[in-house]
């Protein structure tokens, strides 16, 4: 690959890297508890309707309707049915006395909220004309048995998780964790705790990016700061492509005598895409050492952050097997103008203000981190697209991320 190329575009490049993806083969069964935030190896289906009975979804009186048609109706109250119990068939001008989540006694059809009711002694007033089902749960409203619940391909969450629970499954199958080594580059780098000398910064990359990666599950080894010199970058890729899916890298992309990302990559695998058309975070590469893959990403800390979660993540996604790896987007307010535009797509950090529009951070140079802490998101831009106040804009919130 001729790598003197024009810049490879946002798309292409995204298209580039999850048409090279290989998702992950081997699964493992979990138990629900421990699932979340996993990727579901094999669609499930449910064993049971949900709710599995007709219930109440309120504490008052199980009635029939018909013996209540007057609107002030005095029944007797036979039978008290907590949840988890099972009643007795209800006799015409009878009440039970029913509580939520208790299934609903033969021959009644309808549940009078206890708000609507007076009590006394063994009988209740009630005092409202219910129609049949009223506040009834009718079984398998939410779920039918043999309905697919979960398919394949799903990132867990806690909604997942409690649907799993709800129709009884103990254990998920889940494909395995990704397992990701990181290192880093730099002579300059130190770590917080280090004494920090003239001329060095703190390793900011080496927490956000293992962050990143936990949040997307992945198994991380953490190979540190590697000195610049070519002879150290290429045995720290041998040693980190060995058992690894992905190499991620932070720093030396860039075409610098100090940069040795690029000749460590060629001369122990091959590089198949160097720089991408956007903003911040030009210097991308990939390519693969051995069996494993490898994404060499910017240094500086913004780039760093926004090509993680532009094209690490969604290539993560889909190493794990997940099939929408986009990000929600929403098309949103500028209440800011921006009429300097660059030729390459832009990502701007911004906040939403209290009047529903959208704020830019004062300074988005690629080296100020506090970017990422302040806003709420990034927008979009496409080559040379300009801004005016008022104007919508694509929006994506990091919780999207």
């Amino acid at each position: 690959m001729n790598l003197r190329k024009p810049l490879m575009s946002v798309n292409d490049a995204l298209t580039f890297l999850l048409n090279a993806a290989r998702p992950l083969k081997e699964l493992e069964s979990l138990p629900t508890l421990a699932a979340a935030g996993r990727v579901l190896a094999q669609s499930q289906t449910s064993l049971l309707d949900v709710p599995p009975m007709d219930n109440t979804q309120m504490d008052g009186y199980a009635v029939r309707a018909a013996d209540c048609v007057g609107g002030q109706a005095t029944l007797r109250i036979t039978q008290r049915i907590p949840a988890g119990h099972v009643g007795e068939p209800l006799l015409a001008g009878t009440a039970a006395r029913i509580f939520t989540g208790a299934m609903i006694p033969v021959g009644a059809d309808a549940v009078v909220m206890q708000e609507q009711c007076v009590a006394d002694g063994d009988d209740v007033m009630i005092n409202h004309v219910p129609r049949a089902g009223e506040w009834i749960r009718r079984r398998g409203e939410d779920i039918q048995t043999g309905a697919t619940i979960l398919h394949a391909g799903t990132r867990l969450r806690a909604q997942e998780i409690g649907l799993a629970a709800s129709v009884g499954l103990a254990s998920l199958p889940v494909w395995r964790k990704m397992k990701v080594a990181v290192f880093f580059t730099g002579d300059e780098l130190a770590m917080p705790g280090e004494e920090l000398k003239p001329g060095a910064i703190y390793n900011s990359n080496r927490f956000t990016l293992s962050a990143l990666l936990h949040d997307l599950g992945c198994e991380v080894t953490d190979y540190g700061i590697v000195p610049d010199t070519l002879e150290a970058t290429r045995a720290t890729l041998r040693l980190a492509a060995q058992g690894h899916d992905l190499v991620l890298t932070s720093g030396g992309v860039s075409v610098g005598e100090e940069d040795h990302i690029r000749p460590a990559v060629e001369a122990e695998g091959s590089l198949t895409m160097w720089q991408i058309a956007v903003k911040p975070g030009k210097p991308l590469a990939f390519g693969e050492v051995g069996d494993a893959f490898f994404i060499g990403l910017p240094g500086n800390p913004v780039s760093s952050f926004v090509t993680f979660l532009m094209f690490v993540r969604p290539f993560i996604l889909r190493m794990q097997g997940v099939a929408d790896v986009a990000p929600l987007a929403f098309l949103m307010r500028a209440d800011f103008d921006w009429l300097r535009p660059d030729r390459r797509q832009e990502y701007l950090r911004a906040r939403i203000n209290p009047a529903g529009g959208l704020d830019l951070f004062s300074n988005q140079g690629s080296g100020v981190l506090t970017s990422t802490v302040w806003g709420d998101g990034l927008i979009e831009l496409t080559p040379g697209q300009t801004v005016h106040s008022g104007e919508q804009v694509k929006f994506i919130p990091f919780s999207s991320f």
